[in-house]
């Protein structure tokens, strides 16, 4: 059997182990930064909510209104039969163009909620271009309604941490949602309709749109349906927690143990 000669198996053994120290010190730093940034996202990162975690079948039911306004009067008479309240999401400048429209949602009961004043993105403002941007949509709601928005929705639903943080610093919450209507998308009444049926759960938030096309088509039967299944209806801020609440990592909203449940957890 032919043995290497002595120069070059100590040139392998030299080059192993200099690979054998690469590799474990490669893993002593994976295992020991890779957690620690893991943690500090998690911990760190800022949710809007998503939906709420509630023991009833309560659920919500929000428009947004940047655009168009053909169908808001509809939208309030079919809400009216069913005796349903809801929030609607309004830019600024929408209500600008539509005053009376506005008007008329909190006449009816509905929640007038902020939705941006310019429906810019947010990620690209700074905190102060944000806070002055919700301050705008929300002096123009409370001149029409008389109530400040406590609620905004994030145009295009985009945010970071950044965005929430400024948000919360002016003392309201965001709001997303976890039913997608898709609306939007033009989808003919019955595949709206299935799309919301079958995603509602207890504390869910559902996406509408006031000027899609099938959505007073859709709405009628989205209701009955609900109601059907024992669901109450109700605006998002009687639907969210307002204190002593945390959100998890999927942005569900839980009220916050007391000691006492905390202790026999």
């Amino acid at each position: 059997m032919c043995k290497p000669p002595v120069k070059i198996l100590v040139l392998r053994r030299r080059h192993l182990t200099v690979l054998t120290a690469l590799l474990l010190a490669a893993g002593l730093f994976y295992a020991v930064t890779y957690p620690a940034s893991v943690s500090v996202s998690a911990t760190g990162r800022q949710l809007p909510i998503y939906s709420v975690e509630r023991p009833q079948k309560l659920c919500s039911i929000s428009f947004d209104a940047a655009w168009g306004n053909e169908d808001t009067e509809q939208l309030i008479d079919i809400l009216e039969r069913y005796n349903v309240k809801t929030t609607f999401f309004v830019v600024g400048d929408w209500v600008e163009k539509y005053p009376e429209s506005v008007k008329a949602l909190h006449d009816a009961g509905h929640e007038v909620m902020n939705h941006s004043n310019k429906h810019d993105h947010y990620n690209a403002l700074s905190a102060q271009e944000v806070i002055a941007d919700v301050t705008a949509c929300n002096e123009k709601i409370a001149a029409v309604t008389g109530v400040t928005p406590t609620l905004i929705r994030c145009p295009y639903g985009e945010y970071d941490d950044h965005v929430i943080a400024a948000i919360r610093s002016m003392g309201m919450e965001p709001v997303q949602w976890d039913v997608d209507s898709l609306d939007w998308k033009d989808y003919d009444a019955a595949t709206i309709c299935s799309r919301v049926v079958g995603k509602v759960k207890n504390g869910s938030i559902v996406l509408f749109h006031n000027a899609a096309l099938h959505t007073p088509e859709a709405l009628p039967e989205i209701l009955e349906s609900l109601i059907r299944d024992g669901y109450s209806v109700v605006p998002i801020s009687q639907l969210i927690y307002t204190e002593n609440y945390t959100i998890d990592h999927t942005g569900r909203q839980f009220p916050a143990q007391s000691k006492a449940e905390e202790e026999t957890a």
